[in-house]
C-alpha cells in the first residue's frame, strides 16, 4: 500500500531542545508557540497584520484576493519552441529596471540581492539563464555528510535514525550552494517526484535522502527520460513506493507484484489521471467527459515491469558494531540492481504497448520507460506543475501550450530536454508581461520553506561551525509547517489542483496548491517563528559537533549579518524600500510600505544607536514585509 494522502506532516516533533530559561530573553527559536518577550513591533501593528496575512490566505475576494487566476493577461506569445519560445521576451532581453531583474530571480531561483541583480542587468536574462546551467554541482548532499563524519558506523551517527540529520544537509544545500537555479529546480522536482524521509525507514536512511536529493540535482537540467529511470531505479524511491524487493506472481501463495509504483508514475509523475490536450485542457469524450488515461489493466500489467529490483550490494563495506555487522551505506545511493529469479516473465499490456512474454527485465523497464515518455501527456502534465511550481499557479493554456512544445521539442529535434523547458518557463512572455502584476488572479502563495531560504541567502545567513543544525520545521504551529523532503504522502504537501473550498477561487473554477497547508494554525505559526529567526537566529545544540547531544557551545550558531541593509537603518523609508525590492521585487504597494515605515518610527533610530537597536528595526522591516499579503503572493 502507497501512502496515504494526509496534510503535510505537523505531527512530526523536532528533537528536544535546551529549555527556555537556558536561552536568551527574547525567545527560544526552536520552540515559538508563545508570544515573543521582545517583541520587534507594536502589539495593535503585529495583531493588524496577522489578521491581513489571514485575509490573504483564506482566499478572500476582492482586489487583494490571492494571486492565483489564469494568468491570461500576462502577455501573448509566438510559437517558438525552443528557449524562450514566443515573442515579447526573447533571450536577448535585458531587465528594464531593477523590479523587473528581481522577479525574474525570485521565479528562478531562491534570493535577488543587489549583486544578483546587477549581474542580471548586466547580462540579459539568456545569458545569465546559459550561465547557470552551465555551473557544475559543487558540493553533494552525499559528500557534504561524508565530510561531516555521517558515514562512519558508530552510534553516534545515528545512521539508522530516518530523522537525522538529512535536514540538516538539505538547508545546507539550499542556503549555501552557488548552484541556485539549479536547486530551486531540484526542489520542485521532489514535490512532483515525492520521495519523503519519514517513508524511509532503513538503515542509512539519511544517504537514501541525500542519493535522491543529488539524483534530482543532477538531473534537473538533463532529459526528462533519463531522469525518469533514476528515479525508478532509486533506491530511496524503491522503499517509497515498494519496488525495492517487489517479486513476481505466485500462484501457490497467491502474491502478485505490487502496484504501488506501477500506478504512482503514471498518476504523479507523468501522465496524470485524464487525457490532455497538448495545451494541458483536458479531453472529452462525446458526452463531455474527461477520458482516463489508464485503466485498472494497465497498472497490473505496468506493475510486472518493476518486479525484480533490489539493493545493489555488489560493493558495500559492512562495518561492526557492538558485536554485529553494519551493513555498508553504499546500497542507498547505488541504483538498484536486478535478479531476473524474481522478475516476472508474463506479457505485459499498458498504454498500448505490449512487452512479450520472456522479455528480460531491463528491456521491458525501457520498453515501459519510453511508453511512458512518450506519451502526449508528459509535456503538458509535467511543464504545467513546473510553471505552478516557479512562477503562478493558473497559466493559460497558451503558456502551458509553449511549455509542453519545448518539452516536445528543444528546438533541435530533441524531446524532454529540461533545460529547454525551464528556459521557456521563466522567459515566457506570460512570466515576463507586465500585465500579471495588475492581475488579482496571477501569481502564486510563496511556500513557507521558500520564503524561509529566500530569507537567508538574501541577507547572509550562515552557520558559525558549519553544521547547518536546521533541523525539521513541518510543525505549523511553531515552525514553518513545511520542510524539504518531508511530505506527508506521495501526493506532495499539497495537490496541483487544490482549490480551496468556500473561496471565491471555489467558484470561479481556480486553483491554488500552497493553501492547502495554509490554515490559522500555520498563519501564526509562521509569524512567531521567522519574528524570532529574523532576529536572533536560530538555536543550535552543540553546534560545534556534527552529531546530537549538548556542548558548552549551545547557542544561536545560525544567523543573518544584514550587512546590506545597516546603511540603512536610520532612514526608514529607504529601510522598507530595499527590503521590499529584494523580497518581493518591489511589489509591496506604497500603501503598506509607508505603513510599515510608520511602525518602524515609532521607536527612533539613529546611526549612532547601539546594536541592539539596529537590529531590531532591521528585523522589524523584514518581518513585515514577509508578512504582507503583497509579499506572500508571488507575481
Amino acid at each position: 500500500m502507497h501512502p496515504t494522502p494526509q496534510a503535510a506532516a505537523s505531527t512530526l516533533q523536532p528533537p528536544d531542545r535546551a529549555p527556555a530559561d537556558s536561552l536568551p530573553a527574547c525567545a527560544e527559536p526552536g520552540h515559538l508557540g508563545h508570544e515573543a518577550k521582545n517583541s520587534l513591533m507594536p502589539p495593535a501593528m503585529a495583531a493588524s497584520l496577522a489578521a491581513a496575512l489571514l485575509v490573504a490566505c483564506g482566499g478572500g475576494g476582492g482586489d487583494t484576493a490571492p494571486g492565483t487566476g489564469n494568468g491570461g493577461n500576462g502577455g501573448t506569445g509566438g510559437t517558438g519552441t525552443g528557449p524562450g519560445g514566443g515573442t515579447g521576451t526573447g533571450t536577448t532581453a535585458t531587465p528594464a529596471s531593477d523590479e523587473e531583474a528581481a522577479r525574474f530571480l525570485l521565479q528562478a531561483q531562491f534570493s535577488a540581492t543587489d549583486e544578483e541583480i546587477a549581474a542580471l542587468r548586466a547580462k540579459g536574462y539568456g545569458p545569465w539563464l546559459a550561465e547557470q546551467f552551465a555551473l557544475p554541482v559543487d558540493t553533494t548532499g552525499t559528500a557534504w555528510l561524508m565530510q561531516r563524519g555521517y558515514g562512519v558506523a558508530e552510534a553516534g551517527t545515528r545512521y539508522d535514525n530516518v530523522s537525522y540529520p538529512s535536514d540538516f544537509m538539505l538547508w545546507s544545500q539550499l542556503f549555501t550552494e552557488r548552484d541556485a537555479v539549479r536547486k530551486r529546480v531540484a526542489l520542485a522536482l521532489s514535490e512532483i517526484m515525492v520521495v519523503s524521509t519519514t517513508g524511509l525507514e532503513q538503515p542509512w536512511s539519511i544517504f537514501l535522502a541525500s542519493g535522491y536529493w543529488d539524483l534530482l540535482n543532477q538531473h534537473a537540467f538533463g532529459n526528462f527520460r533519463t531522469l525518469l529511470e533514476a528515479v525508478t531505479l532509486s533506491p530511496a524511491m524503491g522503499i517509497y513506493l515498494s519496488t525495492r524487493g517487489n517479486q513476481k506472481e505466485d500462484a501457490r501463495s497467491g502474491r502478485q507484484p505490487d502496484e504501488n509504483y506501477a500506478r504512482e508514475v503514471m498518476q504523479l509523475f507523468t501522465i496524470g489521471l485524464y487525457r490532455l490536450n497538448p495545451d494541458g485542457t483536458e479531453q472529452r469524450d462525446g458526452s463531455g467527459n474527461r477520458i482516463d488515461t489508464y485503466s485498472a489493466a494497465d497498472v497490473s500489467n505496468l506493475a510486472r515491469v518493476f518486479t525484480g529490483y533490489d539493493y545493489d550490494t555488489s560493493k558495500n563495506q559492512p562495518t561492526n558494531l557492538s558485536g554485529s555487522t553494519v551493513t555498508g551505506l553504499q546500497q542507498a545511493l547505488l541504483p538498484m540492481a536486478f535478479n531476473a529469479a524474481r522478475h516476472s516473465t508474463l506479457a505485459a499490456t499498458f498504454l498500448g504497448t505490449t512487452v512479450a512474454a520472456g522479455t528480460s527485465g531491463p528491456a521491458a523497464l525501457k520498453a515501459a520507460l519510453d511508453t511512458l515518455f512518450n506519451h502526449p501527456n508528459v509535456g503538458p502534465f509535467i511543464g504545467r506543475q513546473l510553471i505552478q511550481r516557479l512562477v503562478t499557479s493558473n497559466p493559460s493554456p497558451a503558456y502551458v501550450g509553449r511549455v509542453a512544445a519545448a518539452f516536445a521539442d528543444n528546438g533541435s529535434g530533441t524531446r524532454g530536454d529540461l533545460r529547454a523547458v525551464i528556459a521557456t518557463v521563466l522567459l515566457d512572455p506570460e512570466a515576463r508581461g507586465a500585465a500579471g502584476l495588475a492581475s488579482p488572479q496571477y501569481g502564486r502563495l510563496r511556500e513557507p520553506m521558500v520564503r524561509f531560504v529566500q530569507w537567508g541567502r538574501t541577507f547572509g545567513l550562515r552557520s558559525a561551525r558549519g553544521t547547518w543544525k536546521i533541523d525539521n520545521l513541518s510543525d505549523p504551529a511553531t515552525r514553518l509547517g513545511q520542510s524539504p523532503l518531508r511530505s506527508g504522502s506521495v501526493f506532495n504537501f499539497f495537490r496541483p489542483g487544490y482549490v480551496p473550498p468556500s473561496t471565491p477561487l471555489a467558484t470561479t473554477g481556480q486553483v491554488a496548491p500552497e493553501f492547502q497547508i495554509v490554515t490559522e494554525t500555520s498563519v501564526s505559526g509562521y509569524l512567531n517563528f521567522m519574528q524570532n529567526v529574523i532576529r536572533f537566529g536560530y538555536y543550535v545544540n552543540a553546534p560545534d559537533l556534527p552529531q546530537g547531544g549538548s556542548s558548552a557551545a549551545n547557542g544561536l550558531d545560525i544567523t543573518c549579518s544584514y550587512a546590506n541593509l545597516l546603511p540603512l537603518v536610520a532612514d526608514a523609508a529607504a529601510l522598507v524600500r530595499k527590503v521590499a525590492l529584494l523580497l518581493s521585487a518591489g511589489q509591496v504597494s506604497a500603501a503598506t510600505q509607508t505603513r510599515i515605515v510608520a511602525a518602524l518610527n515609532a521607536t527612533p533610530v539613529t546611526a549612532t544607536s547601539n546594536t541592539a537597536t539596529q537590529l531590531n528595526r532591521v528585523a522589524a522591516a523584514v518581518l513585515l514585509v514577509m508578512a504582507s499579503p503583497e509579499y506572500l503572493v508571488q507575481k
